[in-house]
């Protein structure tokens, strides 16, 4: 139901475990990535029409840089779902302080991923009941993501675990439009 926690008894109850839907005697753990997991995780950002055009996988030295920041960074979490050492699921999670609601702590949600061979399975459902779980444990009052609108599905399974699509964004790609700049401020 819309607004309501997750399941506390599921998979984000047994910190980090998840029986497969498909064989209830197996598991799929959630962890920190590793240097090793970099190539899974770039097929799974790969894998889909919009990673397909904006991933480069072929070319691992950018991917490397980032993945050797977010290690460096105790503020960003790059997290795997493992199931016998195969990724089959990856998201990133941010914790952002700020002033804006009482000085809330807030979770940052981005790219999640599932493998096309377990979309469907709950795997997704349970990577974020584990990773909503996680920025309650680090103290954040509110859980945030972004998702193309392209990602019509994804939307539905943000609204039905409770998420509201209660804001707008706006990107400004600076990469695409290296001269793109805001207008001067006067005062």
């Amino acid at each position: 139901m819309a607004g309501q926690p997750p399941d506390r008894r599921g998979c984000a109850a047994t910190r980090g475990r998840c029986p497969r839907p498909a064989d209830r005697g197996a598991v799929t753990r959630f962890r920190r990535a590793r240097a090793a997991d970099l190539p899974a995780i770039l097929a799974l950002l790969a894998d889909d029409a919009l990673g397909a055009g904006r991933e480069a996988p072929d070319d691992i030295a950018p991917y490397q840089a980032a993945f050797a920041a977010i290690e460096a960074d105790p503020a960003q979490l790059l997290a795997v779902a493992d199931d016998d050492e195969r990724v089959v699921g990856t998201l990133q999670l941010t914790l952002i302080p700020g002033l804006a609601r009482a000085g809330a702590l807030r979770g940052q949600i981005e790219a999640v991923r599932v493998a096309r061979d377990r979309r469907g399975s709950g795997l997704g459902r349970a990577m974020m009941e584990w990773a909503i779980a996680e920025c309650r444990d680090r103290g954040c009052a509110l859980v945030q993501l972004t998702s193309d609108r392209a990602r019509a599905d994804a939307h539905r399974f943000y609204d039905g675990l409770g998420f509201t699509a209660s804001h707008l964004g706006y990107k400004l790609d600076l990469r695409a439009n290296p001269a793109a700049s805001p207008p001067p401020v006067v005062g």
